[in-house]
C-alpha cells in the first residue's frame, strides 16, 4: 500500500484561518479547479519517517522545508487505496516564492515527445470555506481536522 505524507500550513490572515494548498502541474490538471487543489504531499520511501517525509516533499514541491511545530491532523484513504498522513504547520509563505520540482511525461500524448512540467503550479492562500471547495475531497477532512484543533 502507498503512503503519502504531507504538510498543511496555515494562517491567521485578514480572512480569518487560511490554509495554503497547492494546484498539481501537468496537462491533466490544467483546465481543474474546485476540487483539484491538495496539501503539498508525496510518497514515503522505504524506512523513511513519515513528518521527515512529509518536511522534504512540502520543501521539494513548494520551495521550503518548515521547522514547526508540528501538530497531526492524522491519516486519510484516498480513493485508489493510498494512505495520506498529515500535520498542520503554522507559516506565512509568499505565493510568489514558489519553486517546485519538475516531471517529464510523454505530451502529447503518443507523440513520442516528452515534456517538463512542474509538480506545483500554483500555491495559494483560501480561507477555511473556500479551501473546502478547493481541496480534493479526500483531503477535506485535513482542514476540518485544523478548524476543529484551532
Amino acid at each position: 500500500m502507498i503512503t503519502s505524507a504531507g504538510l498543511l500550513m496555515y494562517r491567521h490572515g485578514p480572512a480569518g484561518l487560511e490554509v495554503l494548498l497547492a494546484h498539481p502541474g501537468g496537462p491533466f490538471w490544467a483546465r481543474k479547479d474546485d476540487g483539484a487543489w491538495m496539501l503539498p504531499k508525496g510518497e514515503l520511501v522505504p524506512g523513511e519517517d513519515p513528518l521527515a517525509a512529509a518536511r522534504r516533499e512540502f520543501d521539494e514541491e513548494i520551495g521550503i522545508a518548515p521547522d514547526g511545530p508540528f501538530a497531526p491532523l492524522g491519516e486519510v484513504r484516498q480513493k485508489g487505496g493510498k494512505r495520506v498522513l498529515a500535520w498542520a504547520v503554522a507559516g506565512d509563505f509568499d505565493p510568489d516564492g514558489l519553486r517546485s520540482n519538475m516531471f517529464e511525461i510523454e505530451w502529447p500524448p503518443r507523440s513520442g515527445q516528452s515534456r517538463a512540467f512542474p509538480e506545483v503550479d500554483r500555491v495559494a492562500w483560501f480561507p477555511l470555506e473556500t479551501a473546502r471547495l478547493k481541496v480534493l475531497a479526500s483531503q477535506r477532512p485535513f482542514i476540518e481536522r485544523l478548524a476543529a484543533a484551532l
